[in-house]
């Protein structure tokens, strides 16, 4: 049986294929065999708190964007690999969606303590992720392919920063 051009071009090959896991994976975190999301979003905490310690404050959310930018970007560019080579659509391995997510949680809500942001965003921005709140499980539902797994995501991450407003609000975060 042949197998027609672009269906060859979505086939997994055996060269690159383990940078592309890696990078599809979030440097092997969504291999972790319990809960890869959840691992995964730790890649995107990792990101944030190293560029908050390590770039200007005036340059933060530029570099946050650009950031974001290039991992959605590596999203695109590998969700017809990753969906050809777990044979799912939508792999629970590939996490850049979920790096994605929580990127978009430190630019809705810039400032405040580092910790604070972080570890309330990444649990708040994973239970929402799981729930899916309107218009989240719609996304995922009807939306398909590389746009439909990371858009969820995003919206997600929006959420959490407004979860993030509302606890700033009452008092609990600074």
């Amino acid at each position: 049986m042949t197998i027609s051009a672009p269906a060859q071009a979505l086939a997994p090959s055996r060269s690159g294929d383990s940078v592309r896991a890696a990078m599809a994976t979030g440097l092997g975190l969504g291999l972790l065999p319990v809960a890869p999301a959840s691992w995964g979003t730790l890649l995107g905490v990792g990101i944030h708190a190293g560029l908050a310690l390590t770039v200007p404050p005036s340059w933060r959310i530029g570099a946050l964007l650009a950031a974001l930018v290039a991992v959605c970007g590596l999203h695109y560019a590998l969700t017809p690999w990753a969906q050809a080579y777990w044979r799912s659509t939508d792999p629970k391995r590939f996490v850049l969606d979920e790096v994605a997510g929580y990127l978009m949680v430190p630019i809705l809500f810039p400032g405040g303590i580092l910790w604070q942001v972080a570890l309330w965003g990444f649990l708040v921005f994973r239970v929402l992720d799981v729930v899916k709140p309107p218009p989240a499980r719609q996304i995922d539902r009807n939306t398909k392919g590389a746009t439909g797994i990371l858009l969820d995501d995003l919206v997600s991450g929006g959420y959490t920063a407004l979860v993030l407003y509302a606890g700033r609000w009452m008092g609990l975060l600074v």
